[in-house]
């Protein structure tokens, strides 16, 4: 088992290493020049090197390479070019505002997924499994933009049920974060994209489980299952759902993983002031400390959840750590 989790860590180092190394390049390789957001018209060219030198954008891309991997390990993150601010008070105060969006709607779509995938199975062969597996596939492949859209128009713009943009209605004084969104009015401002994004994940766990559903209830336990008397409802739910969890847990963890990018559509669309809204701003106006920080945190997320799959399936699965071993 130790074995195991030190070449596992070893891996995630090594891959966090190189896409923090591929996003460095990448900003700066794809993106405009950085300085056409730092420099005024106005200023002389004396202010606009020192400004040039404060961000040490004056050096070679090697040397600003081996800077930022410095003030990386530090946990450093620099200075906003566009908001003139540290990163980490830019990022993690639009980081909260995505996970109070995203967690829920990813906890709602896991555990109704899984359950309606199981139901499938149940009613296989008749109209109720045709029909859900049909309206999963559209939810799935209908563009999340036109659905968060057609969401507005319905419940915003014709019936007024429920509020279309932003996190609070304008204007509001809150004195902290959580005085922000522990009120009722936050409530129907979340409530509407956070529907959206559940019903565009719902379609996965239910479909993931379904398939395994199908492969599991041929297996020999479960004909000792029925064999025993048990209800169809307990061999089902209790026996087979259980042994076709794991698929289910790794794409639940990939996905909350990727969370913390937000659904920059979604976040766009609805005015919702998160971490995917901000992601698409700092790529617009050349901001690399911002960009960054987002790709790089959303990379360390996503690695992250896979190391705590590793971990529950070792749990779930001990044959995975001993074929991991032997390999």
């Amino acid at each position: 088992m130790r074995t195991f989790l030190l070449s596992r860590v070893l891996q995630l180092v090594v891959t966090f290493w190189v896409i923090v190394t591929v996003l460095f390049f990448l900003f700066r390789l794809g993106l405009p020049d950085p300085t056409l957001a730092l420099i005024s018209e106005g200023l002389s060219p004396e202010d606009r090197q020192r400004v040039i030198q404060r961000f040490g954008l004056d050096l070679p891309v090697w040397q600003q390479y081996f800077v930022y991997l410095g003030n990386l390990a530090r946990g450093e993150l620099g200075v906003s070019f566009y908001y003139k601010a540290p990163v980490g008070v830019v990022v993690f105060e639009r980081l909260a505002n995505t996970l109070v969006l995203m967690l829920p709607a990813i906890l709602l779509s896991y555990t109704a997924g899984p359950l309606l995938g199981v139901l499938l199975v149940w009613k296989r062969g008749s109209g109720a499994e045709t029909g859900g597996i049909t309206l999963g596939l559209i939810l799935r492949s209908a563009p999340v933009f036109w659905t968060g859209m057609l969401a507005i128009f319905v419940f915003g713009v014709t019936y007024g049920w429920l509020p279309t943009s932003g996190m609070r209605t304008l204007p509001y004084e809150a004195a902290n974060w959580f005085d922000k969104v522990l009120t009722l009015d936050f409530l129907r401002h979340l409530l509407l994209p956070m529907l959206v994004i559940a019903a565009y994940y719902l379609a996965l766990p239910m479909l993931i489980m379904r398939n395994t559903m199908l492969e599991v209830i041929g297996d020999d336990f479960i004909e000792f299952c029925e064999a025993r008397g048990f209800s169809q409802r307990r061999t089902m739910y209790r026996h087979a759902a259980r042994n076709a969890l794991l698929p289910v847990v790794t794409q639940a963890a990939v996905t909350t993983g990727l969370a913390v990018g937000g659904q920059v559509v979604v976040e766009v669309v609805f005015s919702w002031p998160g971490l995917g809204r901000e992601m698409f701003h700092a790529v617009r106006t050349s901001d690399y400390p911002v960009a960054q920080a987002t790709f790089v945190f959303l990379a360390a997320m996503v690695l992250a959840m896979n190391f705590i799959v590793d971990l529950v399936y070792s749990k779930l699965d001990p044959r995975v750590t001993h074929e991991a071993a032997k390999g």
